[in-house]
């Protein structure tokens, strides 16, 4: 981890992704669940576009085909329309929120799972000891930096206990690494 910090410490940030409309960004994250980089961004281009100036009501009244359009699973639409209707029931105030309350919250959202709120907790709520075993390039990642292949749990819970109370940072130095390709080994 210390030449992973040396590394990229300074390229490290939760700005990319941050946005102060909660809904608006766990539908963003779902829009980028099982697709890859490129396609998402291209989707969430879109989507933004499709829902600029637009309220809460205003997103679920929007024909489910439109939205679609965008390039979205019929799935994909009706998840991002569930967290709008989670918003606009009534009005969340996740600031004042432990991570574990926000979870308890968002995970009764069909179409919201762990790493969804688990990258929401990390982007978005700015939460400093989050780490997602279900994030495939995190554990490739560790995979690679520390020659665990295969990776146990044992070994993952050591590493995440070991990390604790700063998994976030270390997440996004994972996540540097395997985007940039450059990988701790021995003699580095």
């Amino acid at each position: 981890m210390a030449y992973l910090a040396e590394q990229f410490g300074h390229e490290i940030t939760l700005s990319d992704r941050y946005e102060t409309d909660h809904a608006k960004a766990l539908a963003l994250l779902v829009v980028e669940q099982q697709v890859s980089f490129k396609a998402a961004q291209t989707i969430k281009a879109r989507f933004l576009t499709l829902i600029d100036g637009l309220n809460h009501s205003q997103i679920l009244a929007l024909d489910h085909d439109l939205v679609q359009g965008v390039g979205l699973s019929n799935r994909k639409v009706e998840y991002i329309k569930n967290i709008y209707a989670h918003f606009n029931e009534k009005p969340r105030d996740y600031g004042s929120k432990t991570a574990e309350e926000i979870y308890r919250s968002l995970i009764d959202i069909k179409g919201v799972g762990r790493w969804t709120i688990e990258m929401f907790l990390i982007f978005v709520m700015g939460a400093p000891d989050i780490f997602s075993k279900g994030d495939l390039a995190l554990i490739n990642s560790i995979k690679k930096n520390y020659a665990m292949d295969p990776l146990s749990d044992q070994d993952l819970d050591r590493l995440i206990e070991r990390w604790r109370p700063f998994n976030t940072a270390a997440s996004l130095l994972l996540w540097c690494s395997i985007e940039q390709k450059n990988f701790y080994s021995p003699g580095k």
